[in-house]
């Protein structure tokens, strides 16, 4: 997909903003098997969160290894695709979200169940959707959520290396936009699986924040609970100012102006980066109306003057592809590409920060070894040859492979031990998601079997 960008791209070349180099934090948890009080699955640790398949279980347990000392564990409930049901009061939401569970880890199970446990965190009266926390995973192996209450429906389960202070996290706040097209349509792919594609050192955590209805107003209002939800994360990907400048008019905008400041001043004062979106254009055909330049003029100059980093121009794509807008003239088309093409006007604003941080020495081993500027690591090169996996760079440790579905079921796995080899793939024809894990990396690509 071409991508026509605002001011973002001049940052490819010119630094751009206050955020600097992203450090990676690898993704650990990606094609691991996860056992459930509902049985062993692998669909809520697939590392993609464009499957829909739904776990309700009340125990989950996952091996990741040896290695890490902090993690940052993420997880995404379903729901009506809200991030919170109660932060605004013209839409009604609803979902389960994880309310009260506790995560527990093991330096010695086995199986998930016996060993012995340690509390690593316990999580209260937890009201939204996606989140992620901190703990502690020194001499661990398996972490493991339990709770006593019904969980809702998990979507996935994420497990982050922190050891290098990885910052590479992201809370996509927005509107019913963001809700629809970064969650609730049907994409081939996330922000985050655009990013890791094209940087594959890099896998962020991506929780996703869209809320039905929501302005400015009531972001502000409930800034305090954005803050304890969503406030350990390195940065906000704004997208916030279509129900603020509803109709076309422009008698809000200083009190947008007022409410999107604090919510910069805010995140800032937390140590996070924010970075806006400008607003998404309607087709004014179908609308009755189109967002008051004075707006997109403000947001420029809330970029500017606050040294953030330029967010996706919504507006000028949207603009010029209404195909992409749904019956109401508002929101992103999901049939039509509209989420799709959001996910991927994000990778490209963002892709400048991963360029400035894409040879910076990655510490993903295993063992983490201290690294110097010359140490270099091999990424897996991965290309299909009729109906055999053609795998390079895996260096002396060999790799795992396995092979998913669209929806996320395990059909095939095996082990790669040469420094190149050839895999073959035993499945019918369709399209496949491919993963590569070695100690050093974990590569994901699609492959189509004709």
């Amino acid at each position: 997909m071409k991508i026509k960008l605002h001011l973002a791209a001049l940052c490819a070349v010119f630094a751009c903003g206050s955020t600097t180099a992203i450090t990676p934090n690898l993704l650990m948890s990606r094609g691991l098997t996860a056992h459930t009080s509902a049985g062993d699955n692998t669909y809520i640790t697939d590392g993609t969160l464009t499957n829909w398949k739904q776990c309700k279980a009340k125990d989950i347990a996952l091996n990741i290894g040896e290695g890490p000392k902090p993690l940052f564990i993420t997880w995404e409930s379903y729901g009506d695709c809200a991030w919170a049901t109660n932060f605004t009061n013209n839409c009604g939401h609803n979902g389960t979200p994880l309310k009260n569970f506790k995560i527990l880890t093991s330096a010695n199970s086995t199986n998930g169940q016996d060993g012995d446990w340690e509390e690593a965190a316990t999580i209260e009266n937890n009201p939204v959707m996606s989140r992620g926390v901190y703990i502690d995973f020194d001499g661990k192996s398996w972490f493991r959520f339990v709770s006593e209450e019904n969980v809702g429906e998990i979507l996935e389960i994420e497990a982050f290396d922190m050891s290098n202070g990885g910052d590479d996290t992201w809370f996509f706040m927005g509107t019913s936009i963001s809700q629809m097209g970064l969650k609730q349509q049907e994409t081939d792919s996330t922000t985050a699986d655009i990013l890791h594609a094209r940087f594959p050192n890099h896998t962020p955590a991506m929780l996703r924040g869209g809320i039905g209805c929501i302005n400015s107003t009531e972001v502000v209002a409930h800034l305090s609970d954005y803050l304890k939800y969503a406030g350990n994360v390195k940065h906000w990907a704004i997208e916030m100012g279509t129900n603020d400048c509803w109709g076309g008019g422009d008698w809000n905008l200083e009190n947008y102006r007022k409410n999107m400041q604090t919510i910069i001043d805010s995140a800032k004062a937390h140590g996070i980066e924010p970075i806006i979106a400008r607003i998404i254009a309607t087709d004014s055909a179908k609308a009755g109306w189109q967002v008051n330049q004075k707006y997109l003029d403000l947001i420029d100059e809330l970029t500017e003057t606050n040294n953030l980093h330029p967010g996706p121009d919504f507006y000028t794509y949207f603009k010029e592809h209404e195909g992409l807008h749904a019956s109401d003239g508002v929101h992103p088309n999901g049939e039509n590409g509209g989420g799709q093409a959001m996910h991927h006007l994000w990778a490209e604003a963002l892709a400048p920060l991963y360029e400035k941080s894409d040879t910076l020495p990655t510490d993903s081993t295993a063992t983490h070894t201290q690294l110097t500027p010359n140490t270099k690591f091999q990424i897996p090169q991965i290309t299909l040859k009729g109906s055999s996996l053609q795998v390079s760079g895996l260096g002396n440790e060999g790799a795992t492979v396995a092979i998913y579905t669209p929806n996320g079921k395990l059909i095939e796995q095996g082990k790669l031990t040469a420094d190149s080899g050839s895999y073959p793939i035993n499945t019918a024809k369709g399209t496949y998601l491919v993963v590569v894990r070695t100690k050093q990396n974990s590569v994901t690509t699609k492959v189509v079997m004709q």
